[in-house]
């Protein structure tokens, strides 16, 4: 399994970024296997949560090796503080970023498929909301969207408090990332918004798979979007399950998010953990 770390400029935001790829390119068989023919990987965009960098997802789960058997790419970028959207500054363009220059970059460093059906985004918290926000509308690119714990409360952002130091209840910062925030509702930053009016498009909505910890804070906003989905006919797969707003829960779900991706499963090869099969006999 190759994990590397990748410095790219960015246009949309207009400095280097840092980037964490997980790519099963280096795949040994196991003696007396063929070597698999390589083709253009599946990938995952995976996002990660507020205080979080590109470390976050390999650090906090087993998804290297998750992805390694199913024989997925996953590109974990660092989205700082943003909630992955495009800010009021012009250099600091988080949306275009996730949604169109980190897919067209990738895709020319690494052989991955360029096909939508073949393309997911995901992301915890922060990135939950990001992994929505720009897989909907982005919806070209992305076929299937994972959303974990999702920072759901961008409704209720007016009712924050302008002299609140904290980063988690103050409007100041809120309206770093969403601008004037009595024009969020309705907006693309609005993901009731975003369905509404791809349903109008009749455009191919991807289908989203939602999880949240019965533990967490956000599992009411999560389930509010959950029952929205499906007055609106959309196909998505909502879990709640023991745990709170935590990587114990995140390691858990998205090993079963995993599992809901159109991912193959390949565990027949050499790697530190699978060295004990014997060879196959030669004739």
């Amino acid at each position: 399994m190759a994990l590397l770390q990748v410095n790219m400029i960015s246009e949309a935001l207009m400095r280097t970024v840092t980037l964490q790829v997980i790519l099963p390119v280096d795949r040994i068989p196991m003696p007396g296997e063929k070597k698999p023919d390589f083709k253009p990987l599946k990938t995952l965009y995976l996002l990660h949560g507020i205080f979080g960098n590109y470390t976050d997802w390999v650090s906090g789960t087993n998804i290297q090796r998750w992805a390694e058997e199913r024989n997925l790419a996953v590109v974990m970028p660092s989205g700082d503080n943003s909630f992955y959207l495009d800010h009021s500054s012009g250099v600091d363009n988080y949306g275009r970023f996730i949604g169109e220059e980190l897919i067209e970059v990738s895709r020319r460093m690494f052989r991955l498929s360029e096909r939508r059906e073949d393309t997911f985004i995901g992301g915890l918290s922060m990135g939950g909301y990001g992994a929505l926000r720009n897989g909907l509308k982005y919806h070209d690119h992305f076929s299937r969207i994972v959303a974990f714990s999702s920072a759901l409360t961008f409704r209720n952002l007016t009712n924050q408090p302008y002299d609140e130091s904290f980063i988690l209840t103050s409007r100041k910062y809120a309206e770093s990332c969403f601008g004037n925030l009595n024009e969020v509702e309705g907006s693309d930053k609005d993901l009731w918004a975003l369905i509404h009016a791809l349903k109008k498009e009749n455009a191919e909505i991807p289908k989203i798979y939602m999880a949240c910890g019965t533990g967490d804070r956000l599992l009411t906003a999560n389930r509010e979007f959950a029952e929205f989905l499906e007055t609106q006919e959309v196909d998505f797969t909502f879990e709640t399950g023991e745990g709170a707003h935590d990587w114990d829960f995140w390691h858990r779900y998205i090993k079963r998010a995993l599992e809901w991706l159109p991912l193959e499963q390949t565990n027949d090869y050499l790697h530190s953990g699978n060295v004990t099969k014997e060879p196959t006999p030669k004739k």
